[in-house]
């Protein structure tokens, strides 16, 4: 029995692309919540909190956008003139982002202007991702094998929408991530702020999820049409089961479950999209199949990627172990 090479590559880089999103979320999240802690001290813990693993996190990104280009290259051909604005915004968003986790240890007469950096960079890169999946998700037109629309595609009503979800979510999981890993008055500020944060991440996830079925018949069948539209009775469940584990853990004071039922939240999210996609890897007309390397690529680069990916994986699990725990507001990782 052959195997299906092109699904097999869609799920290695949906599973790369959600690794980004759970494990960078959090980082992004902290940036975001950044001005919320006007106190040195505060952004100093909160910085040492993701420090040892932000970098890290973003690998998932280069793997997730570099296999795109590898095994899917006319997907990446269509996805990137359609998408360049916010993903350059993104891009200049995680570098400033980056830039301040060095530049702001060792300044103190600027070390305003890198704060800024770091909490402007990360609302931006979080924005312009929601901004990308929004414009992703409405549909890119595609006429003879390239992209057919506009400068300004992106930018619609739905994009902003799905824009702000991000940023609201991200800041929930930086939220969640500083209860886990911070103590005192730090922690404190950040449950109350999670609080907020879970019911606008769930306000946000509704508004999006009863508005993406109107956008493709596509996704109106397969949210409504039998057997599929079980999935419309699950999925909601699952959230409002998590959503119920976050509030629990933050009422009860568990440093832990408030993260672990943020990650959920993304997690169904993401899963919700891709019952919408599937089997569409640029909606609403190019498949998997259609998007696919020829299969001797596929097969050639699958084998760097399956001694690659467990490395991956390795590593992460291993640098989150070494900075486990946590943070001790008396030392800092610089």
């Amino acid at each position: 029995m052959a195997l299906d090479l092109p699904f097999i590559w869609a799920a290695l880089i949906a599973f790369a692309v959600l690794a980004y999103v759970v494990l960078d979320g959090f980082d992004l999240g902290v940036g975001i919540l950044f001005p919320l802690f006007p106190e040195k001290h505060d952004r100093d813990v909160m910085m040492n909190s993701v420090a040892p693993v932000w970098d890290g996190n973003e690998t998932w990104l280069v793997l997730g956008g570099g296999g795109l280009m590898a095994v899917f290259p006319l997907a990446y051909a269509t996805i990137m003139p359609a998408l360049y604005a916010p993903i350059i915004a993104m891009l200049i968003g995680l570098i400033f982002r980056g830039v301040a986790f060095e530049y702001r240890w060792r300044t103190k007469r600027a070390e305003y202007l890198w704060n800024w950096a770091f909490a402007g960079g990360s609302t931006l890169a979080a924005f312009a991702q929601g901004l990308a999946l929004g414009a992703l998700v409405q549909g890119i037109p595609i006429e003879d094998r390239a992209y057919a629309g506009g400068w300004w595609d992106w930018l619609t009503p739905f994009s902003i929408v799905t824009g702000v979800a991000i940023v609201v979510g991200y800041a929930l999981l930086g939220a969640t991530w500083l209860i886990m890993k911070t103590r005192g008055d730090l922690a404190e500020r950040a449950r109350s702020i999670a609080l907020k944060c879970a019911f606008g991440t769930i306000a946000a996830m509704g508004i999006v999820s009863l508005w993406t079925p109107f956008l493709e018949r596509v996704y109106l069948q397969r949210w409504f049409g039998w057997p599929t539209a079980i999935f419309s009775v699950i999925v909601p469940l699952l959230v409002l089961g998590c959503l119920y584990l976050l509030l629990k853990g933050i009422q009860e004071r568990r440093d832990a479950q408030p993260f672990l039922a943020a990650l959920g939240l993304f997690v169904l999210g993401y899963i919700g999209i891709g019952i919408s996609f599937y089997p569409y890897m640029v909606p609403p007309s190019l498949t998997i199949w259609d998007a696919a390397a020829p299969n001797e690529s596929l097969a050639f680069l699958l084998v760097g990627a399956l001694v690659l990916v467990p490395i991956i994986l390795a590593y992460t699990a291993y640098a989150y172990w070494v900075f486990r725990g946590k943070v001790d507001p008396e030392e800092g990782y610089h």
